[in-house]
């Protein structure tokens, strides 16, 4: 892959949530979508989407991928060691309290996940997208992978039959952080499942469809259940405009 030519299905996935000052979420997104997409992605790795958090004003949640953990750090370096990093790197961060919560994370199974085309991204301008998107993640002890496999083989299916299948369901990467310069959470064993609705409501009816399933209701989420160490968490997310994922 050349570094102008980012991975459309990327087999590595960073997941980002930022906690941002009070009031400032616009101003990050304006500069992100006009500063940080296009210059990423000439150093190799692909920005898959960039949303708002339903649940928190103060909260942008993004997620970018890469071929593998090398061109990840070859990739991270190029960008913030460059001169776009240096322009607008500090107006960037003097939006956040918090840019430390990132997952990185894989394809379950490899080469799924996300497929997306950079070509098909909309301008600067362009109407929001009336898209609302979920990304319910699991967490699971350290090592299982139970989880991981119930959700794969018990969930993902039911929830194919009843409603829009998944855009991709992701696991942790285990692989060392290789760019340490950006800290990513350790220790952690996730499952993360993303799918796509025209708006919320659409969301909430194929939740009670695949809930109506005897087997996924009465054997399959008690399972995951009994090996999960926390409640599963739902991001409730709404795309902005230049996001790939809709």
């Amino acid at each position: 892959m050349s570094a102008t030519e980012p991975a459309g299905r990327p087999a590595v996935i960073e997941l980002r949530q930022y906690t941002l000052r009070p009031g400032h979420r616009d101003e990050l997104i304006e500069l992100f979508d006009r500063e940080f997409i296009e210059t990423q992605e000439a150093t190799g790795m692909i920005i898959l989407g960039q949303f708002r958090d339903l649940d928190d004003p103060d909260r942008f949640v993004w997620l970018r991928g890469f071929t593998d953990m090398e061109s990840r750090r070859e990739a991270l370096s190029a960008f913030y060691g460059g001169p776009v990093w240096s322009a607008h790197g500090p107006r960037a961060n003097a939006t956040m309290a918090d840019s430390d919560d990132v997952l990185l994370l894989r394809p379950l199974p490899a080469r799924n996940g996300f497929a997306v085309s950079p070509s098909q991204r909309p301008e600067e301008g362009a109407a929001a997208p009336d898209r609302f998107v979920a990304a319910a993640l699991w967490h699971f002890p350290p090592g299982d992978q139970d989880g991981a496999a119930l959700i794969h083989d018990g969930l993902v299916p039911v929830l194919r039959e009843t409603g829009p299948a998944p855009l991709a369901v992701l696991v942790t990467e285990p692989a060392s952080n290789t760019f340490p310069r950006l800290p990513v959470r350790t220790g952690e064993n996730v499952v993360a499942v993303f799918t796509s609705y025209p708006d919320e409501s659409a969301h909430h009816r194929h939740l009670a469809r695949a809930l109506s399933d005897p087997f996924l209701r009465d054997e399959v989420l008690p399972a995951i259940e009994s090996v999960q160490t926390a409640a599963p968490r739902l991001l409730r997310l709404a795309p902005t405009v230049r996001s790939l994922i809709r």
